[in-house]
């Protein structure tokens, strides 16, 4: 995977990595992560949602770590009322469901370039401004 200068939105799937065995996606989430990635508040709850779901070993304090890890090496961007009317928009649009919709609406209202995701359409084209990458391709 080769990183960018230009902005980046990281999305929940990728970032949850530092939690697996996957020692390449691992990697590559590290990667992202050290480069200051721009992430949304809805990033930070689905991390500790999925955390406590599929990590079951991890207790509440190692999961309030990886949630201020990744806080403090990120750029938080909040939704709010605008965010969701764009994610409407997004749905409507280009037909994701409604979560991915909100995270792309995140990514454009952040003016991000680059979004990567494992789970959206690789290489599409947002609003003409916005790149989704899988950075496990």
């Amino acid at each position: 995977m080769k990183l960018t200068a230009d902005r980046f939105f990281t999305d929940s799937n990728v970032l949850l990595y530092l939690l697996s065995d996957v020692e390449n996606k691992k990697e590559i989430a590290k990667q992202l992560l050290r480069t200051n990635p721009v992430i949304s508040t809805q990033v930070i709850t689905e991390n500790i949602n999925v955390a406590f779901k599929k990590f079951k070993s991890l207790t509440p304090q190692q999961i309030l770590q990886h949630k201020n890890f990744i806080c403090l090496l990120s750029e938080l961007v909040l939704i709010n009322e605008k965010t969701i009317d764009l994610a409407l928009e997004i749905k409507s649009k280009y037909q994701y469901q409604w979560f991915d919709s909100l995270i792309i609406a995140s990514a454009l209202q952040a003016n991000c370039t680059f979004l990567y995701s494992e789970d959206m359409q690789h290489n599409q084209l947002i609003e003409n401004r916005l790149t989704i990458i899988n950075p496990f391709i």
